[in-house]
C-alpha cells in the first residue's frame, strides 16, 4: 500500500471511537485472511457426497422458497 493510502486511512480513523476501530480491523483481517480456508471440516463421506451433487440436475432440488411455503401450510405456521 503506498503513503498517500496510508495517510489517507490514518486521517479518516484518527478521531474514530474505538467500536470503528475494531470493525475496521475485523473488515481487514476478514479481507487478509486467505480465502481458500473454511472454518469447518468435512468426513470423507460428507465430502464424497458434495462431490457427487456438482453435476446434479437443478431440476433434482426444490426451491427454498417453495420449501419453506410448504413447511408453514404443513405445520400451520
Amino acid at each position: 500500500m503506498n503513503t498517500t493510502a496510508i495517510d489517507l486511512l490514518t486521517e479518516k480513523l484518527k478521531n474514530a471511537p474505538q467500536s470503528v476501530l475494531e470493525r475496521v480491523i475485523g473488515y481487514i483481517d476478514a479481507l487478509v485472511e486467505p480465502q481458500n480456508s473454511k472454518p469447518y471440516s468435512l468426513s470423507k463421506e460428507q465430502q464424497q457426497i458434495l462431490d457427487s451433487q456438482l453435476d446434479s440436475s437443478k431440476d433434482a432440488y426444490t426451491d427454498a422458497e417453495t420449501l419453506y411455503d410448504d413447511l408453514k401450510k404443513k405445520y400451520e405456521l
